[in-house]
């Protein structure tokens, strides 16, 4: 029970911006936004809350080059997986791609479960780097530091493997509800001798030390049988 993975494709073909996202999107393991130039892609990226966890880039798009994008992304601090998306599969274009901060390429015209297995790797490499960032209430939540930073306020919580561990998984599933033996499964894994009560402790500290007033939850919310976390600036404010 995971919420979709927003994506960015930069590609200036209709066509196949029509066709990925249509395709990427039909299982909901994706969220799929579009750019037809790299000022697009600039606007979007650039937009305030906006998170993509994976950026598909053409090399060669009307207003510049890809490879001088990704690497323009790179010098800004965006650590997202970047797949170049190439109509030649040159040596040249491919090592001149991956030098400018690429983590991938695929050669046009590709198969899409290739280009599936290929992103799905990627993403399972970043979410367990020391470059993932997630957006958690105010905070800036980097899972394998097992730490959340409050810019405004400077302060960084440090937290446990399992209090990173939960938060990860309720960032994951976008907002929605997660049964609490879902969050024990995926935590705990298979174990008889771990509780309910284990988790709701759990949950507790957690609370304690991520809410403003944990007598008042803005962020790390009760709902019937479960938990999630509030994904609107309303969980940000104060």
């Amino acid at each position: 029970m995971t919420g979709p993975r927003p994506v960015l494709i930069v590609d200036d073909d209709p066509a196949l911006l029509a066709t990925l996202a249509e395709q990427l999107g039909l299982e909901g393991e994706f969220a799929i936004a579009e750019a037809g130039t790299l000022a697009e892609a600039d606007a979007k990226l650039g937009t305030e809350g906006a998170r993509f966890d994976l950026v598909l880039l053409d090399i060669r798009l009307p207003d510049g080059d890809g490879r001088d994008f990704c690497a323009r992304m790179r010098r800004l601090g965006l650590r997202m997986p970047v797949i170049m998306l190439t109509g030649s599969d040159s040596e040249s274009d491919i090592v001149s791609g991956l030098d400018a901060g690429a983590n991938d390429y695929i050669a046009k015209p590709f198969r899409l479960n290739e280009l599936l297995a290929r992103m799905r790797a990627q993403l399972r490499g970043y979410d367990s780097s020391e470059d993932a960032v997630f957006k958690v209430g105010p905070y800036l939540f980097r899972p394998a530091a097992k730490q959340l930073h409050d810019a405004a306020r400077n302060k960084r919580i440090r937290l446990t493997e399992k209090e990173a561990a939960i938060l990860k998984f309720l960032y994951r599933a976008g907002g929605r509800p997660v049964p609490r033996n879902v969050l024990l499964n995926d935590v705990w894994g298979y174990n008889s001798n771990v509780t309910t009560h284990t988790l709701e402790t759990h949950i507790y500290r957690l609370r304690q030390k991520i809410e403003p007033n944990p007598a008042e939850t803005r962020i790390l919310l009760t709902e019937a049988g479960g938990y999630r976390l509030e994904q609107t600036s309303e969980a940000e404010a104060g």
